[in-house]
């Protein structure tokens, strides 16, 4: 198990530039076994996440390729692939999938279930194996322990397609198939991400037309919905919450970059709050951030946009803004164009050191706030009000946290982690960091380049 060593108490400064989503990686690798064809996407992260759902593909006999910037196709100035400069540290990436040789008795296999267990990100492959093959087999992915994460919207949404399912209990493995899948009006029971995004790709080869209500619309979905209609889909309503799914016999090779990755944005504006003496986030896509900035705003963040760059200024101090009533501010997750869960957590290692208070109300999952104990042991001061809720009560700086020894149980807390540790007098170190690689690249390598005294033990 490896561990970051971090000395506090340096400043970053300088230009970073975000990752391609992981999300959104996720979702779109996926949607590759749909075709035959050859299929590009630029900007895929270079994480454990999406590294072990690329070669679980290869595994299953998808051919994947690596393409060098200077072959890519051009989808505009911001698409081609480009070396990174020494401040932004990180090298694009651009691979070509190929589906046309499935191995379908590797996909009944317990190998590929037990590998299918170990990730979340598989249990987006039902959607186009259903499509495609008319069947699959998958057992509960894994992932971050922040609470109960439940299938049932995907499967409810198959069934309505006239899938049917049961469950293995020997072998722990759910049985989906379906000989013709067929269009039709669902109501999702909660705008699931994923599990919109798994119903998307099994209806584009369905017959008929399929009609989604209370669909996600984050921009992972968005994207999704766009490389899907360059690949021949034909999907209507993208970027709302009713999509429409007019079902296609076949789809096409097609070219596709991923987005910047936004929590990773928002993860270097609570990094330059607490530690930054100047800091530019390159290329962030900004319309695609939704309420991030306001978000960090409302904790008094000073933000200023340059084109598509955000560069946030040292702050000497941040006031948390109030209610127009003048009561305690809240900030809480909710499904988009709401605030994202992911940065709750880094949202509140920034609110202490800032001057005033704010209640943080994580709605989704029921774990996700109790990392907050590791930051109260730093010197936070923290009240946890019960599994969702907590109210973090700045210092305005008069009182650094202190070094610890912490582990980190999920991505997002062990970013924030990072981040507290960044800011605290002394030395601390974080075991379990494979749980930060998870969904951030070489971050130690990228921060240090802006300053930061960060070193990995293996």
């Amino acid at each position: 198990m490896s561990a970051f060593i971090i000395e506090g108490g340096y400043p970053l400064k300088g230009t970073i530039t975000p990752q391609g989503a992981k999300n959104e990686a996720l979702q779109v690798i996926c949607a590759t076994l749909l075709t035959c064809e050859p299929v590009t996407i630029e900007n895929i992260p270079n994480i454990r996440d999406v590294n072990n759902l690329i070669q679980l593909l290869k595994d299953i006999g998808v051919k994947v390729e690596p393409i060098a910037p200077s072959n890519l196709p051009r989808l505009g100035e911001a698409s081609s692939a480009s070396v990174a400069s020494p401040s932004r540290g990180r090298l694009e990436r651009a691979l070509v999938f190929q589906a046309d040789r499935l191995n379908l008795s590797y996909l009944e296999s317990d190998e590929f279930v037990q590998k299918c267990a170990a990730l979340r990100g598989s249990v987006m492959m039902i959607g186009p194996l259903l499509a495609r093959m008319g069947k699959a087999v998958i057992t509960k992915p894994g992932g971050d322990k922040i609470g109960r994460r439940r299938l049932d919207t995907h499967f409810l949404g198959f069934k309505a397609l006239g899938a049917r399912f049961r469950h293995i209990e020997d072998r722990n493995v759910y049985e989906i198939g379906a000989k013709h899948l067929k269009g039709t009006y669902m109501l999702l029971d909660e705008a699931s991400v994923t599990g919109t995004a798994n119903i998307i790709m099994a209806a584009v080869f369905a017959e008929g037309t399929t009609t989604i209500y209370n669909a996600a619309c984050e921009p992972y979905v968005q994207q999704l919905c766009r490389m899907l209609n360059s690949m021949g889909a034909q999907i209507e309503g993208i970027g709302s919450n009713l999509l429409t799914i007019h079902g296609v016999s076949q789809l096409h090779g097609a070219h596709h970059r991923i987005l910047p990755d936004m929590i990773e944005v928002g993860s270097f504006i609570g990094m330059a709050a607490m530690v930054g003496d100047g800091v530019r986030i390159k290329d962030v896509a900004l319309a695609h951030l939704g309420i991030i900035p306001d978000a960090f705003r409302r904790l008094g963040i000073k933000i200023d946009v340059e084109g598509d760059d955000l560069v946030i200024p040292r702050q000497k101090h941040y006031v948390v803004d109030s209610f127009i009533d003048g009561t305690i501010m809240t900030l809480a997750d909710a499904p988009w164009p709401g605030l994202t869960p992911d940065l709750l957590s880094v949202l509140i290692v920034v609110a202490t050191q800032a001057r005033g208070s704010v209640l943080i109300h994580q709605k989704m999952f029921e774990s996700r706030l109790f990392f907050v104990d590791k930051l109260i042991d730093m010197g936070a001061q923290i009240i946890l009000c019960d599994p969702h809720r907590a109210v973090v009560v700045g210092h305005d700086r008069k009182l650094t946290l202190r070094a610890q020894r912490m582990s980190s149980p999920d991505i997002r807390a062990g970013i924030a982690l990072l981040i507290a540790a960044m800011s605290a007098n002394g030395t601390s170190r974080i075991d379990n960091i494979e749980q930060i690689d998870r969904g951030y690249e070489n971050i130690e390598s990228r921060l240090n380049a802006l300053g930061a005294h960060i070193v990995r033990e293996a």
